[in-house]
């Protein structure tokens, strides 16, 4: 049985910092893409970024580049979104998500193949 178990979440003031982190287990996670993905209120569900089981590659949604980094340790099946300069709009719950897929392939296919999730973990921030 696959869970993810999202951990990290909290209240910040904008500029801040926060390190979220999921515990994979039940899947070869060496062998699994990973993403985070959000869902601010009111809003639809968004990627917000990913990273390639094959190459450890990673992919990020324009709103985050530069200030949030995706990254994993196969060896303790973890994967982990360091959140800086945070805004008031990056408010939302925050979901982990795993997904299968060829070693090579587009970021749009791997996002829409993420098939496990997190129940997901609450990210405030305030101005």
């Amino acid at each position: 049985q696959v869970q993810l178990v999202e951990s990290g979440g909290g209240s910040v003031q904008a500029g801040g910092s926060l390190r979220l982190s999921c515990a994979a287990s039940g899947l070869t996670f060496n062998r699994y893409n990973m993403g985070w993905f959000r869902q601010a209120p009111g809003k639809d569900r968004e990627s917000v970024a990913a990273i390639r089981w094959s190459d450890t590659s990673t992919d990020y949604t324009n709103a985050v580049k530069g200030r949030f980094i995706i990254s994993r340790d196969n060896t303790k099946n973890m994967v982990y979104l360091q959140m800086n300069s945070l805004k008031p709009e990056d408010t939302a719950v925050y979901y982990c998500a795993a997904g299968e897929g060829l070693p090579i392939q587009p970021w749009s296919v791997i996002i829409g193949a993420m098939n496990y999730w997190g129940k997901g973990t609450l990210v405030t921030v305030s101005s």
